[in-house]
């Protein structure tokens, strides 16, 4: 309990510290405290980096959780927040607005398509979300929802290379960058939409913490401990709907972060214990999404954040590949 204590005390120290360092660097280093600043600079840190490191905080909590609690009910090592297709879906609904709209005899402005960009991924997410929704509950095996979430992702992907074979290179440049990945897009307007999809995500999270426990132990097990299996897996499914999908609504994808960050909870804690891994694994994805973000601002054109988290991610799943076997 001390080594536990001490080790949450530690990451959260850590969270602040680097959320402090993501908020002063950029292409110039600002320290927000004092009268020292200028106007100009007073705004740079109120208007981009102040909602833009606060994003990498919800961000990398909510990408964390939401892969914690898919690797507990499919059982699987390797799953992540957008095995079921979410990632899919909110691409294919960004697809539908950058690459259509130039088709339609009203297009939209490059500005406007840009402001709708986040409500387009939403409902392309919410309709891959609510397809999984309804075959979940007409399959009775987490192995078969496994495959119909990846099967709906395919359909979205292929959707989306059929519409850039199509498209114009104005639109097509659009929908590349956003699917690189960004947290500078998300300002304080953004930030009203986003946290409440996030609380309600993280509220489905905490009504399945106790049976997440013993989805562990296998299903039959759960059952025999008077676990509804069935409505276990709906909050799950929600919960991770509402986290990776509002996140990739509004930033993008970001890879890896929710696959390899509940491996280092584990292996930090030593416990599966989903009391003690999700605020862990929500702490120290905030974190990691940190350290990526500071990265990508040292550089003088800063570098899509989702490029700087595979660096970190892919190696700690080539290491659980290699140590499994």
């Amino acid at each position: 309990m001390k080594r536990n204590t001490f080790l949450f005390t530690g990451l959260s120290v850590l969270m602040v510290l680097l959320w402090c360092m993501d908020v002063c660097s950029g292409s110039i280093w600002l320290w927000p405290l004092g009268d020292h600043l200028s106007p100009m600079e007073q705004q740079i840190i109120h208007v981009i980096r102040l909602p833009k490191s606060l994003t990498a905080v919800l961000a990398g909590a909510a990408l964390s959780v939401a892969g914690l609690i898919m690797q507990t009910l499919f059982r699987n090592p390797l799953a992540g927040p957008y095995t079921l297709g979410v990632s899919s879906g909110a691409s294919l609904g960004v697809a539908f607005l950058t690459m259509c709209t130039t088709l339609l005899p009203v297009a939209f402005s490059p500005l406007a398509t840009r402001l709708y960009l986040p409500l387009a991924a939403c409902l392309g997410a919410s309709m891959v979300l609510l397809l999984v929704l309804a075959v979940s509950k007409r399959v009775t095996g987490n192995v078969s929802l496994l495959i119909v979430g990846m099967m709906f992702g395919s359909i979205a992907g292929a959707l989306v290379s059929l519409l850039q074979n199509f498209a114009n290179p104005d639109a097509l440049k659009m929908f590349i960058v956003w699917t690189l990945g960004s947290l500078s897009s998300v300002g304080w307007g953004d930030m009203q939409m986003l946290l409440p999809v996030l609380l309600a995500g993280a509220l489905f999270v905490l009504l399945a913490l106790k049976p997440l426990n013993g989805l562990m132990l296998g299903e039959e097990y759960a059952r025999g401990l008077g676990i509804n299996i069935e409505r276990t897996r709906l909050y799950i499914v929600l919960a991770t709907g509402l986290l990776a999908g509002g996140v990739t609504a509004f930033c993008g994808p970001i890879a890896f972060v929710g696959v390899a960050v509940p491996h280092m909870a584990r292996g930090l804690f030593h416990t599966s214990n989903h009391r003690i891994t999700v605020p862990a694994s929500a702490l120290i994805g905030a974190s990691l999404l940190l350290v990526c973000d500071i990265l990508c601002s040292l550089f003088t054109y800063p570098l899509p954040i989702s490029t700087v988290s595979a660096l970190f991610g892919a190696p700690v799943i080539i290491w659980i590949i290699l140590k499994n076997k």
